[in-house]
């Protein structure tokens, strides 16, 4: 980490499994995504696409995007 908190190596690069797009991973938050008084926390990557706008999805649905689709190590 650099000063202040900042990365100083590039964000990883990860596939999104579900859409298949690439980009770079740039947060993984806790967040809690309930409409009701209860509340259902998830863990929410949010990943900047090719396109330059961020997306989100569930962190169980990225790889890395050195893995070719369908392949698992």
């Amino acid at each position: 980490m650099g000063s202040r908190g900042h990365r100083e190596d590039p964000p990883p690069r990860v596939r999104d499994v579900a859409s298949g797009i690439e980009g770079e991973l740039m947060a993984v938050i806790n967040e809690n995504v309930s409409t009701t008084p209860h509340p259902y926390w998830v863990e929410l990557a949010y990943v900047r696409g090719p396109s330059g706008r961020e997306f989100s999805t569930a962190l169980s649905n990225i790889e890395s995007a050195e893995i070719h689709p369908g392949q698992r190590t």
